[in-house]
């Protein structure tokens, strides 16, 4: 019963074995390899863009600071939600590799920021001349961190607020899977043909033993992200185990079998928790996270049987059995339903 997060599953076993396979004899090093090149062919196919620029790093802390540091001046500010990953949970990496550029949060419903509020704190900025942060990157995050969904028209309504004043869009897509498989949409209307210029596509949340692509739809921005990438470190000199991951979760549509797996265990969940009436859910599971407030009692008969998620708020410590507490809920690729109802029917006790 282990719903903490998509980041602890395992590793799908086509992946481990395209591994084995790439470390037969030797690759060119720093993304010279051949596997590279299939890499790139697949996601521009994915992606009907085929001009895009595509790189791998090793972790999404990297891609999107990285992306956002090939996007914004460290005069500027960046755009995003309180709850966003690059402003709660990346140790202030966004500032470091951008050289300065600061955050500004925009006001959010669900962990979806709207285009009223949007504007709102973009027309905000600029407002001190030059002792001031100037505008900069709009950075989306799809499936948020609360678990909730953009569709397709919401993330271009967003990118035209951003075209208004001039300024790139950024989507965090680490679980942008998950997003895809969740609407319908095809990748190209999730990113650059909703006015998206920069994407950190995720794979470790979804399978993979580490690895994360940067797209470019502005392959102008190319050489930028290649300097930068190997100012900041992250360019791997064995860089076919990267790309052997990457081309495994490409192939046949592994990328969305796998995420359409995980947010099937994440409904199945939210069905189960939903039987007795005694959860309540914060925001709508759209694809395999979940936010649900239960009675302390039954998440201390959880931890006893050995359950991992988190309770986000509230302590397992208290008298009240009948109180409330908020539990967070990430269901992988590998979830099983028997973990699954196991988890459900402690909790309806």
């Amino acid at each position: 019963m282990f719903f903490a997060s998509d980041n602890s599953g395992p590793v799908h076993p086509r992946v481990m074995a395209a591994l084995a396979r790439a470390n037969e004899g030797y690759a060119m090093p720093y993304g010279a390899d051949a596997i590279m090149d299939a890499v790139r062919a697949q996601i521009r196919e994915i992606f009907e863009a085929p001009e895009a620029a595509v790189y791998l790093v090793a972790t999404g802390t990297a891609a999107n600071s990285l992306a956002l540091a090939t996007l914004a001046q460290p005069y500027q500010t960046i755009f995003c939600t309180p709850e966003a990953h690059i402003n709660q949970d990346e140790c202030n990496a966004p500032e470091f590799y951008t050289g300065g550029a600061k955050l500004t949060l925009v006001p959010s419903q669900a962990g979806r920021m709207t285009p009223e509020t949007l504007r709102a704190r973009i027309a905000g900025e600029e407002s001190r001349g030059v002792h001031g942060p100037q505008r900069g990157p709009v950075s989306i995050t799809n499936v948020t961190e609360l678990g909730t969904v953009y569709a397709v028209d919401e993330i271009a309504a967003l990118a035209g607020v951003a075209r208004d004043f001039g300024l790139p869009v950024h989507l965090d897509g680490a679980r942008f899977a998950n997003a895809v498989a969740a609407t319908g949409a095809t990748p190209a209307e999730m990113t650059w043909k909703a006015g998206v210029e920069a994407l950190s596509f995720g794979g470790t949340k979804n399978g993979l033993m580490g690895v994360e692509a940067v797209v470019l739809f502005d392959p102008a921005r190319a050489w930028e992200f290649e300097l930068r990438r190997k100012r900041g470190a992250h360019l791997f000199s064995k860089h076919r185990y990267l790309s052997a991951q990457m081309l495994a979760y490409l192939e046949d549509g592994l990328w969305l079998e796998l995420a359409a797996a995980a947010n099937a265990a994440n409904a199945r969940l939210a069905h189960g928790l939903n039987r007795g009436g005694a959860v309540r859910y914060l925001y709508d599971p759209a694809a395999n996270m979940s936010f649900a407030a239960f009675p302390r009692a039954a998440h201390q008969r959880l931890h006893e049987a050995g359950a991992q998620y988190y309770v986000w708020e509230g302590s397992l410590e208290g008298d009240d059995p009948d109180e409330p507490l908020t539990a967070r809920m990430v269901c992988d690729w590998s979830a099983a339903d028997e973990a699954i109802d196991r988890f459900t029917d402690i909790v309806q006790g």
